[in-house]
């Protein structure tokens, strides 16, 4: 592709980009293809000949677009909203463009500078102390299985060189409303997924340190070794928080690492009204954030801050020959070094880009609108006889369940909500997921895009009395909202 086709189709990219961000309620959020519809309309083999981009683009609007699930979309309130700015995209467009592959401070001095100054912005508004040191991954899981090899490193010496054999039991604690990024970090670490202790959690879905007490009390006279305690910070369930401070002690006093994952709600410690939420996180040995999630930086990057990074490049740094540098003897870190990938994307540029352009003004201010937003819409709930709220909302996701005063047995409501959730998403305007909790079905809103407002917010809430009406056989009432 020459100059001028490049520029040609770059520019109608760019205008159907700018499109798509502005006008992407026009799309059903939840995609209306049925399983294989997408790979059966694609040829088995590719091409031997190349095809225009015309053509090529052609069948993605044609194709791809109808077979997308619209993450972009304000009605978007499923599992964790995101949203992909605009200047998060640009971003992503020049990354590619520029193909940096920041394995060594050499291979991209630019990524891996960048990588390191912008980690401090973030972690100064996040309020946590210049002795947490970060490094960019690609999600959550990957930040918490290097946290726990890390822990693994220090619970077990020696580890790295004579491995797991006859090391004898080891563990990690976590919540059982704990991501099941644990439960896998556990599985490939060698220990075994029988090495993850759920420690029950109590009314509020919140981690009991009693238990945790128990736990460990327990294990230690069965000797079992303890290789770290994961504490959440907004539980992906519930977006529980769990008693951080009381959590960290337990582990100071026992010599345990203590990782906590704030994935989804730890840009929020920028706000100063929510910073009770964070008490004792700065006490950890490690802190998982994701920009992606909340922060509208296009997916993927996950912030990872840790107090003691020698000990994870003492878990992962392996240089060959070709890898060996002048630069390390003059104090250059190099990225490759905090993790099982040489390569690395050169992710930093948009999270830098993200914070400069909106600053953090505007950051909290939208944080806080969606907070707002979450808790109108719990407010609805709890006013509504036909409807329960079952959890919390610290941050700005609802759990609840329809449960109508009449014309469903008690018996019933699991699938009355399964096809409640079924409807609404159906309808194209709004997207919402589920989870379990104390062995009921619960629906989940979750509110995160920056263009969701109040409209749509209502829509959802309009669309779900509406359909639960309808399944429970009785005429829609319109909220007076």
């Amino acid at each position: 592709m020459d100059r001028s086709e490049f520029r040609h189709h770059g520019h109608a990219l760019v205008d159907w980009i700018a499109d798509y961000l502005a006008g992407s309620e026009r799309y059903p959020v939840l995609a209306r293809v049925a399983p294989g519809e997408l790979r059966d309309a694609l040829p088995a083999t590719a091409p031997e000949r190349g095809e225009s981009f015309d053509v090529i683009f052609r069948d993605f609007e044609r194709l791809v677009v109808p077979a997308l699930t619209h993450w972009n979309h304000p009605g978007f309130f499923g599992y964790f909203a995101i949203t992909a700015s605009a200047s998060g995209v640009l971003a992503e467009f020049l990354s590619a463009a520029l193909n940096q592959q920041a394995m060594l401070w050499r291979t991209s001095p630019a990524a891996t500078e960048l990588e390191s100054v912008t980690l401090d912005w973030l972690r100064s508004l996040l309020g946590l102390p210049p002795t947490f040191e970060g490094v960019i991954y690609d999600t959550a899981s990957i930040s918490t299985l290097h946290a726990l090899a890390a822990a693994r490193e220090v619970a077990v010496p020696g580890v790295r060189e004579a491995g797991l054999s006859g090391r004898g039991r080891l563990c990690i604690y976590c919540s059982e409303h704990a991501h099941s990024s644990v439960d896998k970090a556990a599985i490939l670490l060698g220990l075994g997924h029988q090495a993850v202790r759920p420690v029950p959690g109590d009314d509020r879905f919140q981690l009991r340190v009693d238990a945790l007490r128990s736990a460990l009390d327990r294990d230690a006279a069965d000797g079992v070794t303890p290789v770290a305690v994961v504490a959440t910070i907004g539980t992906t369930a519930t977006t529980s928080v769990d008693p951080v401070a009381d959590i960290a002690a337990v582990c100071r006093d026992r010599g345990i690492w203590l990782h906590v994952d704030a994935a989804y709600a730890g840009v929020t410690a920028m706000l100063p009204g929510q910073r009770a939420h964070f008490a004792g996180w700065d006490l950890a040995d490690s802190i998982v954030v994701n920009p992606h999630k909340w922060l509208f930086v296009p997916f993927d990057l996950s912030a990872f801050y840790c107090r003691r990074m020698d000990v994870v490049r003492r878990t992962f740094a392996l240089a060959p020959d070709f890898l060996q540098t002048p630069e390390a003897s003059r104090g250059v870190k190099n990225l490759m070094d905090t993790g099982i990938q040489l390569g690395r994307r050169f992710r930093a540029l948009k999270l830098w880009m993200v914070l400069r352009h909106f600053g953090a003004e505007r950051i909290r201010e939208t944080l806080a609108r969606h907070m707002s937003l979450a808790r109108r819409f719990a407010e609805w709930v709890d006013a509504d006889p036909d409807f329960e709220r079952v959890a919390p909302v610290p941050f700005s996701v609802v759990c609840f369940r329809a449960r109508p005063s009449r014309g469903v047995a008690p018996a019933e409501l699991d699938a009355f909500n399964e096809r409640l959730l079924d409807a609404v998403n159906a309808s194209g305007d709004a997207f919402l997921s589920h989870t379990r909790l104390n062995d009921r079905f619960v629906l989940r809103l979750a509110i995160g895009h920056l263009r969701t407002s109040d409209e749509h917010v209502s829509r959802a809430w309009e669309l779900l009395r509406e359909h639960a009406a309808s399944l429970a056989g009785r005429a829609h009432q319109p909220s007076p909202l």
